[in-house]
């Protein structure tokens, strides 16, 4: 039975959790297919890289927009803002323990279509942190995008204790929360 373009992509994110160095050669074998098929479908680990880096990138949008994050950063309401904060914090732990490898690899951070989206995610996240710093909900003495940083920095620290076992996956997400505001 031949995989899908879609199949692949899921194998490769699996593959690369465990092994973020991995090759070609070894994505196909993990993958269950021949070099060649690979290479059907992308030409390069870049181009696979790429394309893995734009579907994360839509898994990033689809939490901050299930969150409410610009509803919440617009009507600077501090219930709405806390709703959406937790929200958007339990969501990226779903998209950084599904799309860890990428929280960390080079190619994905200068590739420039990939950093222009990335640059627009974080820009919404700023000013939402920032909205919710005016609400009182984070401290207000921090530059916003420091706050941002710190949030990607525990995302860092997620991947790695999930990947390591450090912590329980059921967890995380309480975990993560109250490091953060504490």
């Amino acid at each position: 039975m031949a995989m899908s373009r879609a199949q692949i992509m899921t194998a490769a994110i699996q593959h690369f959790n465990d092994n973020p160095a991995a090759s070609m050669a070894q994505l196909a074998e993990a993958a269950g297919i021949s070099r060649a098929t690979l290479h059907r479908h992308f030409s390069s680990r870049e181009e696979l890289m790429v394309a893995l880096g734009h579907r994360a990138h839509e898994q990033w949008e689809q939490v901050q927009k299930s969150a409410g994050v610009i509803e919440a950063t617009a009507c600077g309401d501090s219930e709405a803002l806390s709703k959406a904060l937790a929200a958007l914090l339990a969501g990226l732990v779903e998209v950084a323990d599904a799309y860890g490898f990428g929280l960390t690899d080079y190619a994905m951070a200068v590739h420039p279509e990939l950093r222009r989206r990335a640059d627009e995610l974080e820009e919404r996240e700023v000013a939402f942190y920032a909205a919710a710093q005016r609400a009182g909900l984070l401290r207000a003495d921090l530059p916003a995008r420091w706050v941002s940083n710190t949030v990607y920095g525990l995302l860092v620290a997620v991947r790695e204790s999930l990947r390591r076992g450090d912590v329980a996956r059921r967890d995380v997400p309480h975990l993560l929360l109250t490091t953060f505001h504490h």
